[in-house]
């Protein structure tokens, strides 16, 4: 009786269904194309003659590191580097996507949006939080209203005290 077990395979992934991982391609294409902007951009900021390293610095390095990063992953494709499947833990891959729980989402985002001037960020961030959670399906909204309220407080004086960034308190005016 024989116990031969099959070496596990070396080398490159086998070519996806359709030959070329154009998906693969196309994140290093938006890579290049990102940071070549990034650092075309930071050629247009002004500098001030008493900063010796100025507020270019910073954009050049991003932009460079993401254009360098676009054509190393392009490399890897075109040398067959394939990222590999992931599991989905719990998620039911075979079961397509919830196109009402997206919309939800997208309600509660554009609301933030449309009225963070009016209302203010510690309103408008507990609303976004608790929206998101109802979204999502959970089904305590006086808790999830609490915690939203605690996080964008909580944020709003981050920004203001930590960072000295004020964002707006809309109808909390005086009162944060």
């Amino acid at each position: 009786m024989s116990t031969h077990t099959e070496e596990p395979r070396t080398g490159p992934a086998p070519e996806p269904a359709g030959g070329v991982d154009k998906a693969q391609y196309g994140l290093a294409a938006l890579l290049v194309v990102v940071g070549l902007y990034t650092v075309y951009d930071a050629t247009t900021l002004r500098v001030g003659f008493g900063d010796p390293v100025g507020p270019r610095a910073f954009p050049y390095v991003v932009g460079t590191v993401l254009a360098v990063l676009g054509v190393l992953l392009a490399l890897a494709t075109a040398r067959g580097s394939r990222g590999e499947l992931e599991g989905g833990e719990d998620v039911d891959l075979a079961q397509g996507s919830d196109w009402v729980t997206v919309a939800k989402l997208v309600g509660v985002i554009a609301f933030t949006i449309a009225t963070v001037d009016l209302l203010g960020w510690a309103i408008t961030g507990a609303v976004l939080f608790a929206g998101g959670a109802w979204a999502l399906g959970s089904r305590t909204l006086v808790r999830d209203v609490i915690v939203g309220l605690v996080l964008a407080v909580g944020s709003w004086y981050a920004f203001y005290v930590g960072l000295g960034i004020p964002l707006t308190p809309g109808l909390l005016d005086g009162v944060l």
